[in-house]
């Protein structure tokens, strides 16, 4: 057995293992003739190590593992079956004895119990090839993406309280996305978590989908839903930091084993977590594995990288630190994981959407590692984001002041390839809910919400929305109760509701919203620089020349007559306006614009168009009358 496993363990050591969990943790196996199930731990630097669980009374004696080399210790049984809790007992350098829970568990036991759970994988039938093969084939670039940020937990409950598990959270929530416009839902991590309240972010479990949800055929069951519907699954990870919950990979071997040595760089000062060392081989090869693990085995279509920014620089946070070899303050160490581990995300699946959370300027977040880059597909747009809602919270009497924020983000907009975010983290710890944080009375904050929406879905870049703010939820947040859904019983959140699925099914449905996202062919500004009177103007332009054009207007004072440049001859019909009764706003009737070759700015033609207050209003080009046809 050392001889056929030897060349894994050693890959595993140099730190380019991208599937070695299948060979560390348990699985079946047969040995001389006899099946049971076989158990591999890394821990180097323990005195010894032993399988303790339900089908050996928990006896620390009972089953003893060998060290096979590279660090790695191994114990075969008869007598373990599927379904059986288990855990390591890792006898520390100074002679204590810790129970550990598998780093490499499929699954495990409700909590309080942290023990593994012996469990298979294999053998679900899936029914997503057709899905798989067009998603590969198409990719998502050049297509529409409008991604629903979800908390498995809190979206809906039982009448009692009690959570969904993953089946039955597909059949309320897949149907929802479809009817909604939805391209993509993003879990919130649903890797193994000891504390509810960090919502999934200090994972204890790499490998097993939370005991919260139910089993992992479940969670394959939830994604195989998704994906015979069309939508695609992205997961939230966290390679950038893991708790210190003694169970789990903290000081595993009762050394510094998954985590950095420096006792002044190993944990982050914020959150008290254990920093992981990104330069040993196996701590590489135990997350490249684990990126890989749930790209291929649960055929999620991506993984969205948490806290990317705590990871590049060694001054994240600190008064202090230790530079790197060259005196500077990037880790080059995370730099080249990052780099590894896109490179291996797309061996293992040529579509996957890598999706780096960076709130800095690092360069080349989303250029190739060939060309210098980090090797992710996506970057959220933090600054677009930041500087959007900063303004949007201000008094419409004041943002003209502050006009700059909604333009700037245009000067790097091709810089990388961005996603724009509404995400969860803008609603929590005081923050309020995105309709409470618009200006005005109760009718105003819906009116600035639905310019917000407007704003966004016209402007490049592709698009994320956390779950309630879809209907204007009023209160954060909270992860302990399910969504105030009642409140679509309330006209101005079922209008609210009607606006965003019309707006995502307008975006669906215009490739100028979309297929030029990348370069500045597929936008151009019309009047970016109307601070008086808060009004932008832009078009959008798919690769046959097809243009929606989008005003905005910020302030909540109407333009019977607003002259403005735009693009070619024709008439400018209004398709969706934020302002229509039916969502709530004011009515303002909108007729066809003809344009007239009267120069206006850089533009040749122009045209008279009717604003209406605090609104977003979307126009297509036809060449002839419609009112005559």
């Amino acid at each position: 057995m050392l001889f056929d496993i030897a060349a894994e363990l050693q890959a595993f050591a140099d730190g380019c293992a991208e599937q070695i969990y299948t060979v560390l943790g348990c699985h079946r196996a047969n040995v001389n003739g006899t099946d049971g199930y076989v158990f591999r731990v890394w821990a180097p630097h323990a005195n010894a190590v032993s399988v303790v669980g339900d089908f050996n009374f928990w006896n620390e004696e009972d089953l003893p593992m060998q060290n096979i080399g590279w660090g790695v210790w191994e114990a075969f049984s008869v007598y373990a079956k599927e379904g059986g809790a288990y855990k390591f007992c890792v006898t520390q350098p100074s002679g204590r004895r810790v129970h550990k829970t598998d780093p490499f568990a499929r699954r495990c036991m409700p909590l309080p119990d942290k023990s593994g759970v012996i469990w298979e994988t294999d053998g679900f039938h899936w029914h997503d090839g057709a899905y798989r093969a067009r998603q590969e084939k198409q990719g998502t670039l050049e297509r529409p993406v409008n991604i629903y940020e979800a908390h498995a937990g809190s979206w809906k409950r039982h009448e009692d309280g009690s959570l969904y598990n993953f089946e039955e959270l597909a059949k309320e929530l897949v149907p929802y996305l479809k009817d909604m416009g939805y391209t993509h839902v993003e879990l919130m991590p649903i890797m193994e978590h000891p504390f509810d309240g960090s919502w999934g972010y200090q994972v204890t479990g790499y490998y097993a989908p939370t005991f919260r949800y139910g089993t992992p055929q479940q969670f394959m069951r939830f994604v195989d839903t998704c994906h015979r519907a069309g939508i695609g699954v992205i997961l939230d990870w966290v390679p950038a930091h893991f708790p210190k919950d003694e169970h789990g990979l903290y000081e595993f071997d009762g050394t510094c084993q998954y985590e950095l040595s420096d006792p002044m760089m190993n944990e982050h000062p914020d959150w008290t977590t254990r920093i992981f060392d990104f330069g040993k081989g196996e701590v590489k090869s135990f997350l490249v594995s684990n990126a890989v693990y749930w790209l291929k085995e649960y055929h999620v279509d991506g993984i969205r990288v948490d806290a990317v920014a705590s990871m590049l620089y060694l001054d994240y946070n600190r008064k202090q630190y230790r530079p790197n070899r060259y005196g500077g303050k990037e880790n080059l160490e995370a730099i080249e994981f990052l780099k590894t581990v896109n490179r291996a995300a797309f061996r293992a699946s040529p579509a996957a959407m890598m999706i780096a959370e960076e709130s800095t300027a690092f360069p080349m977040i989303t250029k190739p590692d060939y060309d210098g880059g980090l090797g992710f597909l996506y970057k959220w747009n933090m600054g677009w984001m930041n500087d959007v809602l900063d303004y949007m919270k201000l008094d419409p009497l004041w943002r003209k002041g502050s006009h700059n924020a909604l333009t700037f983000a245009m000067t790097y907009a091709y810089s990388e390839n961005f996603i724009l975010p509404l995400s969860h983290d803008e609603v929590v710890h005081g923050k309020k809910s995105l309709v409470d944080k618009m200006p005005g009375d109760y009718d105003m904050k819906f009116q600035n919400l639905r310019t917000l929406y407007g704003f966004m879905f016209g402007h490049p870049g592709k698009k994320l929305n956390f779950m309630g703010g879809e209907f204007a939820q009023f209160i954060e947040w909270n992860y302990k109760q399910e969504l105030d859904w009642l409140l679509l019983g309330y006209d101005r959140h079922r209008q609210m509701h009607d606006y965003v699925r019309a707006l995502n099914a307008l975006y669906l449905a215009t490739p100028a919203l979309w297929q030029n996202d990348l370069d500045w062919e597929g936008f151009s500004w019309l009047q970016a620089d109307d601070r008086d009177n808060s009004v932008v103007a832009f078009r959008r332009t798919d690769r046959k020349g097809k243009t929606m054009i989008v005003i905005c207007n910020f302030c909540p004072v109407a333009h019977a007559v607003y002259r403005m440049g735009v693009p070619k001859a024709g008439w400018y019909i209004p398709v969706l306006s934020s302002d229509d009764l039916r969502f709530g706003g004011t009515g303002m009737e909108l007729a066809p614009v003809h344009a007239e070759k009267k120069p206006w700015g850089d533009c040749a033609y122009s045209a008279d168009f009717r604003i209406p207050p605090l609104s977003a209003v979307y126009y297509t080009i036809k060449r002839t009358n419609p009112n005559k046809s």
